[in-house]
């Protein structure tokens, strides 16, 4: 089936372009100043208590992370979410367990937030039998189909193209699930983003792609990288909704997803979310950051979304010193938890390393290791 075929027999969706063919204006949403304190008072003490916890777990997850990586009990690469809490909380609140979600490499929490247990993510890093990807993927790659957690990708942007197909299919068989593809600012510099947000906005597709603009793309500004710097605006290429939101701010970040992934369920209007963050580690686990300058760490320190967010909920009377305190030792008891699963899993047999390659069998498919002899007779 040609692609031109697969366009024409998909299900009909009615336009709701406005009669110029304009989309509506694009938007920043979120002051970039912290939690307001009516939205505070208007929402549910427990579901504030619970953000708080989720973004705390995250918090300790990634900071035992660290620390296994530099046991040795960790390999390979490993990109941490130290800073981003509140986005990856709030993108979660904001969708169902039934949405897919596709992600880069930086997706420890994000594998959280979808559902996945935090014995069985750690034990993927711990490259373990009993991970997400059976000890073979590790950082970079989770993965879950129970969660719909449909990757972690190494390819930067690799994933853009992925999600945009599930996108499809999801039109296409018909359904209200949506697509939440989350990507690293430097990733809007690919072909491959243009190219998928031209044929999600083409085709009404159900899907809303975060961007996570932690303002530097290893160690290269967000400024010395794009032409145009707002990210959000982008989205306007395509005739597609963009929105900019305090990536700091749990709140702000579920409730401008929560209405993007909405509209993308009801209409098939896909869209595009820039969150402004700043990952308070480098790159990676072993990048020392030296490119950062100290006032700027230091005013990403005053913005921690978790300091921030303990203290707004301090003044608001939905949090106590005593009540704190409970909770952090109740998640560093679970991460403890979720360390000991890990260390204590078998490795995965060296014959299961060729398993799984493939959704089906292939016939043929090739099972030599490195290692082994080439025979070219």
């Amino acid at each position: 089936m040609t692609t031109t075929d697969t366009a024409r027999r998909k299900p009909a969706r009615k336009s709701t372009r406005p009669a110029d063919g304009r989309p509506a204006k694009s938007s920043m949403t979120g002051d970039i100043t912290g939690p307001a304190e009516s939205r505070i008072a208007a929402e549910n003490p427990e579901t504030l208590r619970g953000l708080y916890r989720d973004m705390l777990f995250v918090r300790r997850f990634e900071e035992r992370t660290a620390q296994s990586y530099q046991q040795a009990k960790i390999g390979g690469y490993c990109h941490l979410n130290l800073g981003e809490e509140a986005t990856v909380v709030g993108m979660g609140a904001a969708m169902r367990p039934t949405d897919y979600l596709f992600t880069n490499y930086r997706e420890h929490g994000y594998a959280l937030a979808k559902g996945i247990e935090p014995g069985r993510v750690m034990a993927e890093l711990y490259g373990r039998s009993t991970g997400t990807s059976k000890g073979w993927g590790g950082s970079m790659h989770m993965y879950d189909t129970a969660t719909r957690l449909l990757g972690g990708y190494a390819i930067v942007g690799g994933q853009v193209p992925l999600a945009v197909g599930a996108a499809m299919a999801i039109d296409y068989r018909g359904g209200d699930d949506v697509v939440v593809c989350q990507m690293g600012e430097g990733t809007t510099n690919i072909g491959a983003f243009h190219e998928s947000l031209n044929i999600a906005a083409l085709w009404h597709l159900p899907i809303v792609f975060l961007v996570i603009n932690n303002q530097t793309g290893m160690g290269t500004t967000v400024e010395k990288s794009s032409a145009e710097p707002d990210l959000w605006k982008r989205a306007d290429s395509y005739r597609m909704r963009g929105e900019r939101v305090d990536g700091t701010d749990v709140l702000a970040v579920r409730d401008v997803a929560s209405e993007l992934i909405e509209t993308a369920r009801r209409e098939g209007k896909p869209a595009l979310l820039e969150a402004v963050s700043y990952r308070l580690k480098g790159h990676s686990v072993v990048d020392p950051a030296k490119y950062r300058t100290s006032e700027a760490v230091s005013v990403a320190r005053e913005n921690d979304p978790i300091v921030r967010w303990h203290a707004a909920l301090l003044e608001a009377g939905v949090l106590t010193e005593d009540s704190a305190k409970e909770i952090e030792s109740e998640v560093v008891a679970e991460v403890a938890a979720a360390v000991e699963f890990a260390d204590s899993s078998p490795h995965p047999e060296p014959s299961s390393l060729f398993d799984y390659n493939y959704a089906t069998p292939v016939p043929g498919d090739s099972r030599r290791l490195p290692a082994d002899p080439i025979f070219t007779a």
